[in-house]
């Protein structure tokens, strides 16, 4: 029986996202496109009103909602759950009420004081993303001992915060962080040993893509790196990937559902 790699496609409603930003400020542009996203295969739609492309400064809280609530407004009824991509207790409040099913915490859980009681009394599922740093400072000279081991230690920490916070274990997600907070070969460590963080026994999202890492390597800009996803996406649904985030839904859903055809078979042919 093959496992099916999910697919989370993203959804900015930022002005300044490094990918995309801009296209989907107006609530009927953010629920066309995840309309397309949703027929071309996505599992996810994880929607963000905050950059967090290295050097993004910050925005207020206000200003967040203000971009996002529309948005989620508009997601009303799609037949795929909604991850809200917020570090803010309010925010994820809000968007918890509006439809979201996920909140994804970009700090772990850090950013906020109030996130981890959002999360429990919701009952949500909650990613825990590992970053050295944060958007402003990330990609300052990022140094590890040993990256994988170092990301596992952070998992175990926060894991445990958030128990003690009353989120249920069954609902924590990991991401190991591409791109926030380490060089490229960081980046590709990470993805050569990602078998090592199954052993939470927790779901893992891997968002690789169009990171600047995959420019260093093949070059181009950030709407030329369909390659170097299209490969990462390969290589994190062999190595146990649960589910990959990325922008362009239709083309790694093919790639994704080839890959995990040829790991584990197909039924009939």
């Amino acid at each position: 029986m093959t496992k099916k790699t999910q697919i989370m496609g993203v959804l900015n409603v930022t002005p300044d996202s490094f990918y995309d930003g801009g296209r989907y400020q107006s609530p009927d542009a953010a629920r066309e496109h995840a309309e397309a996203m949703v027929r071309d295969g996505a599992d996810w739609i994880d929607a963000g009103a905050e950059s967090s492309r290295p050097g993004a400064a910050p925005i207020g809280v206000d200003e967040e909602l203000r971009r996002l609530v529309p948005a989620l407004e508009a997601l009303s009824g799609l037949p795929v759950a909604i991850s809200v991509d917020t570090y803010r207790a309010e925010t994820a409040r809000r968007a918890l009420t509006l439809g979201a099913t996920m909140v994804n915490d970009i700090t772990a859980l850090q950013g906020d004081p109030d996130m981890a009681a959002v999360v429990a009394e919701a009952g949500c599922a909650c990613v825990l993303m590992h970053m050295q740093g944060s958007p402003e400072t990330m990609q300052q000279r990022p140094k590890y001992e040993d990256v994988v081991s170092d990301i596992s230690a952070f998992f175990e920490e926060r894991m445990a915060f958030a128990l003690a916070g009353g989120i249920r274990e069954e609902n924590i997600w990991l991401d190991p962080g591409f791109g926030f907070g380490k060089t490229v070969n960081h980046n590709l460590e990470i993805l050569r040993r990602l078998p090592e963080f199954k052993r939470f026994g927790r779901p893992l999202l891997v968002g690789t893509s169009n990171k600047s890492s995959l420019g260093a390597v093949l070059g181009g800009g950030s709407g030329d790196r369909t390659e170097g996803t299209a490969a990462t996406v390969a290589v994190a649904a062999w190595l146990g990937a649960d589910a990959v985030r990325v922008h362009d839904v239709a083309f790694m859903a093919k790639v994704a559902r080839m890959t995990d055809a040829v790991r584990d078979g197909v039924e009939t042919i």
